[in-house]
C-alpha cells in the first residue's frame, strides 16, 4: 500500500516504461509512468532527491531524479555499471518495473533566492545536477548569475547533448563546455572542467556552488572554488550513491552520524569532510 499522505511511495509501486532513450556509451534515459493514475497525479518530488527502483528478479538501487519538478515527465538517467542497471538495460518500452520514494532532502532552493548558481558536472555527474539547472531556469528572476560549467573527457561523453545546445542559447545563463580529449571536428574548448572556471570569470560574493563528479574532478574544482574564496558551506554535492533502503532503515548508508537516507543525499563540503567522507 502506498503512503500518499505525505506523497512518498513507501513500497514498490509498478510503472511501465515508456520509452528508452539512447544518451552516450553505457548510459541512457528510461521515461516512466505508474501504472496507477492516483500515483502517477501525486508523484512530486524536489531536485536533489532520488528514487528507488526495483528491475523484477534482480534488485533494487537508489538513482537520481533528473527531471525538473515543474513539468518534466519523469525519468531516470541511468549508466550500466553492475547487476541491477544491466539488468534493465535488457528492458524495453512497456516492460514493468518498481518505484519507490522520492526520498532525501533535495536542494534548498528556498534558502537560496538572490544567491549566484554556479553548477560544475564532470561527465554523468551532470545527471544529478539537471533538475537543479532546469529549475533554476524556470525561476530566473529569484537568482543572480546563473553559470553551467561542463566537462566530459570527450565530445561524445558530454550527457544532455540536446540539453547543452539549448541552454547555450538563452540569454542571461552563461554555459561553458570543455572536454579532456577533443576529436577533429570539435570546436569547443578543451582541458579540465576546473579550467572554465577563470573563463567565466565566477563570482565568489553571495554565491554557492553545486559540484558533482569523478573523484579526480571533484577535488580539484574544490580546491579551485575555496582557493577563490569560496566558503564550504556554500559548496553543495549529492552522496546518493550511498543510499541502500532509502528510509533509514537498513543503516547501510550510515557515514559518521548521519545516515544519507534520511539527512541527504545533498550535503555541504563542510559537512562532508566533517563525516570524513571521501568523494
Amino acid at each position: 500500500m502506498s503512503n500518499m499522505d505525505n506523497k512518498i511511495v513507501t513500497l514498490p509501486e509498478i510503472a511501465t516504461i515508456e520509452e528508452i532513450k539512447e544518451e552516450i556509451q553505457d548510459v541512457r534515459t528510461f521515461y516512466i509512468k505508474f501504472d496507477n493514475p492516483e500515483v502517477q497525479k501525486n508523484f512530486k518530488w524536489k531536485s536533489g532527491q532520488i528514487v528507488m527502483l526495483t528491475i523484477f528478479g534482480a534488485g533494487e538501487a537508489a538513482f537520481s531524479l533528473p527531471g525538473a519538478p515543474e513539468n518534466d515527465r519523469f525519468h531516470l538517467s541511468i549508466k550500466r555499471v553492475g547487476k541491477v542497471t544491466s539488468a534493465l538495460f535488457e528492458l524495453e518500452p512497456g516492460d514493468k518495473v518498481g518505484i519507490r520514494g522520492p526520498f532525501g532532502n533535495g536542494f534548498p532552493f528556498a534558502e537560496l533566492k538572490g544567491k549566484n548558481l554556479i553548477y560544475v558536472a564532470g561527465g554523468i555527474g551532470l545527471i544529478p545536477l539537471r533538475s537543479s539547472i532546469v529549475h533554476a531556469l524556470q525561476h530566473r528572476e529569484d537568482f543572480g548569475r546563473i553559470i553551467v560549467l561542463l566537462g566530459a573527457r570527450t565530445p561524445q561523453d558530454l550527457m544532455y547533448q540536446y540539453n547543452i545546445e539549448e541552454w547555450l542559447k538563452i540569454p542571461g545563463f552563461e554555459c561553458y563546455v570543455t572536454v579532456d580529449q577533443a576529436t577533429d571536428d570539435w570546436k569547443g574548448e578543451t582541458g579540465f572542467v576546473h579550467t572554465l572556471l577563470d573563463k567565466a570569470n565566477v563570482p565568489v560574493d553571495n554565491t554557492v556552488a553545486f559540484v558533482c563528479g569523478p573523484p579526480i574532478m571533484f577535488n580539484s574544482v574544490i580546491g579551485e572554488l575555496m582557493k577563490r574564496g569560496l566558503r564550504e558551506d556554500n559548496i553543495l554535492s549529492t552522496l546518493e550513491r550511498h543510499m541502500k533502503c532509502g528510509i533509514g532503515k537498513c543503516q547501510h548508508c550510515a557515514i559518521g552520524r548521519t545516515l544519507v537516507c534520511t539527512d541527504g543525499p545533498v550535503y555541504t563540503y563542510k559537512q562532508i569532510k566533517t563525516l570524513g567522507e571521501e568523494i
